[in-house]
């Protein structure tokens, strides 16, 4: 989350002229997070959460993931639901952006997490899975293989300014994962973007789920393989076994692993690596001096994507 565009008293006045939510209460931007333009929103009615959708974010994909959030929510899984207007709409446009109003999610983040953590977020991630098991829309992913060969190729020319042997690391790393990723694994919508800041907790417990805008369609596994890249690793860059161990056996608790699932997961942990090392390293090369929010950095996962290649085996994990 972050602010990117700013919304003028009166802007805000007749985009909710259109809901029942009563008086404005209380209204400010949230600075994290790098997607999409997002406020917090007080009204006579309760606390909501106000996005603008900037450029990342397709439009044509707005009802995917509106419907989605919908489907899970009423599934069980804590969320934020689209508030619809009086005339049942739940995207708008708000300062020349479409604009969504979602409900608010008590809870924080956390930025050290504990084998607990993890087991929770194991196991909100199976939970999420099988909801999603009879939603009916689909959404390609455009960060997979084809999509990281046009990253390698609009970056390469620039991306050894980041650390010098950059460039050899994304394409040797590419060739492999043409040649070795898998086929046939159980599919369906994943949330593909599992980060701590992501998953909020209340009082130790995980309280929901947030930020759907990268899911699509694809593996099961490989929404573990983000997991294991997001939630597992130290500061110093160690792989840390029981960190992995919490998260894996907690979800194979509510939805048990295929073998050819498990013996992909150092593939598909390669392949998670690799997509945000290439996305990092674009808007680290591409960012805007200007902007509020600030580039996460690309040699974070260099250093996890490195790991897993030397990963043969899911044994190497620990799991």
């Amino acid at each position: 989350m972050a602010v990117y565009t700013d919304v003028s008293d009166s802007e805000l006045s007749a985009f909710l002229s259109r809901h029942d939510l009563g008086a404005v209460l209380a209204f400010k931007g949230i600075a994290e997070g790098v997607e999409n333009t997002n406020f917090f929103l007080q009204t006579e009615a309760g606390s909501f959460i106000l996005t603008l959708y900037e450029k990342r974010v397709a439009e044509s994909d707005l009802p995917f993931f509106m419907a989605l959030l919908s489907h899970v929510a009423k599934a069980g899984i804590s969320c934020p639901r689209p508030v619809p207007d009086r005339a049942g709409k739940v995207i708008g446009t708000l300062a020349g952006r479409n604009a969504a109003i979602f409900t608010f999610l008590s809870g924080v983040s956390v930025r050290r997490p504990e084998a607990t953590h993890c087991a929770q977020a194991g196991e909100a991630l199976a939970a999420l899975h099988l909801a999603t098991r009879d939603f009916a829309q689909t959404r390609p992913n455009a960060l997979s293989l084809p999509g990281w060969r046009a990253l390698v190729e609009k970056i390469s020319p620039r991306v050894n300014d980041i650390n010098p042997g950059l460039k050899e690391l994304m394409i040797s790393a590419l060739a492999g994962l043409a040649d070795a990723w898998p086929q046939n694994l159980p599919q369906g919508v994943i949330h593909a973007d599992l980060f701590p800041d992501n998953v909020l907790f209340f009082q130790g417990r995980l309280s929901g789920l947030i930020d759907f805008y990268f899911a699509c369609s694809d593996f099961l596994a490989y929404d573990i393989a983000i997991a294991l890249n997001a939630w597992c690793f130290e500061g110093d860059g160690s792989f840390n076994i029981t960190k992995a161990r919490a998260l894996v056996s907690a979800y194979q608790a509510r939805r048990a692993l295929a073998d050819a699932e498990l013996a992909a997961l150092p593939v598909l942990c390669r392949g998670a690596a690799l997509r945000f090392l290439l996305t990092r390293a674009h808007d680290l090369l591409h960012h805007d001096p200007s902007a509020l929010v600030r580039p996460k950095d690309p040699m974070e996962y260099a250093g996890k994507l490195r790991f897993f290649l030397q990963a043969a085996s899911v044994g190497a994990l620990g799991l």
